[in-house]
């Protein structure tokens, strides 16, 4: 399957931001992709370095606005798009959120992030209530997709309950950059660990691994791009750069992960009647 990826630095403006990625997309579009993955929250400036409860007049229903947008969009071009808004459920109740819209137009599935942080200059907790659509993976055209977001990254649980219904490939819109005054090593550690964490993720699964990050500084959080593809042993199939702006489109081979899964069984060997434990939040 051939694959778009879009990593891009926002601006304070929305129009803008929204009428470069439909540009982008339908380049992608022109030169083969098949699925094109946006970055978390793409439409805005990161919003969530503070907490002002007047930026939740950012927030917009599903369907809606944007949902029309690159609807219209993915129906045009006849391709997947996996899109990430800032929900308004209902007066007060809000989600970080995924949608696939599917080639004709319609939407195909929705995933509310589940794992929410709360550290210096990503305050999401104040803005975002957990997901309560559980990991269930959204079947599309171009396959069944296990789409999570962001912070949802570095839970293997997460990666492997997509893997267990099926899911073909793992999906990661994410917006995520360096603490500016840590040390520049620790920001290599963090940035290292995170894609790591991801690569650990295939491995496991036997799954390929798309993660999209916005790139460039933002009300000063310097936000670490690295975009990245991964096949289902953990092997870098396309890296973006830290500060650029990139669109590519990346083959990925989907039938890979039957062999990988073949020569490495890890489904066939889990002891699931010896993990009663992994529900509780910690073992005294």
């Amino acid at each position: 399957m051939k694959i778009g990826i879009i990593q891009q630095h926002n601006t304070a403006d929305v129009k803008d931001n929204v009428l470069r990625l439909v540009t982008k997309i339908r380049q992608l579009a022109k030169h083969g992709a098949e699925l094109i993955v946006l970055q978390e929250l793409h439409n805005t400036l990161y919003f969530c370095k503070e907490e002002q409860v007047d930026l939740f007049d950012l927030a917009e229903p599903i369907p809606g606005p944007s949902t029309q947008i690159f609807g219209n969009l993915a129906k045009e071009l006849g391709v997947v798009i996996v899109i990430s808004l800032f929900e308004r459920r209902a007066t007060g109740l809000y989600h970080n959120t995924a949608v696939v819209l599917e080639s004709d137009g319609t939407i195909a599935g929705t995933y509310r992030k589940m794992h929410i942080p709360d550290d210096p200059g990503y305050y999401e907790k104040f803005y975002f209530t957990p997901g309560d659509l559980g990991f269930k993976p959204i079947d599309t055209s171009v396959g069944r997709l296990g789409v999570l977001v962001c912070w949802d990254q570095w839970y293997p649980e997460a990666a492997r309950l997509m893997a267990l219904q099926g899911a073909q490939l793992l999906i990661y819109p994410t917006a995520i950059g360096y603490d500016p005054n840590d040390t520049p090593q620790e920001q290599e550690r963090q940035r290292m660990a995170w894609q790591t964490v991801q690569r650990g993720h295939a491995v496991a699964n036997g799954l390929p691994v798309v993660t999209v990050n916005r790139c460039g500084e933002e009300d000063g959080i310097p936000f670490w791009g690295t975009s990245f593809v991964a096949g289902p042993q953990g092997e870098l199939l396309y890296e973006a750069p830290i500060i650029e702006e990139i669109s590519r489109i990346v083959d990925v081979d989907l039938q890979r992960s039957e062999q990988v899964r073949r020569w490495w069984p890890f489904l066939r060997d889990r002891r699931i009647e010896a993990y009663d434990d992994i529900l509780k939040r910690f073992i005294d």
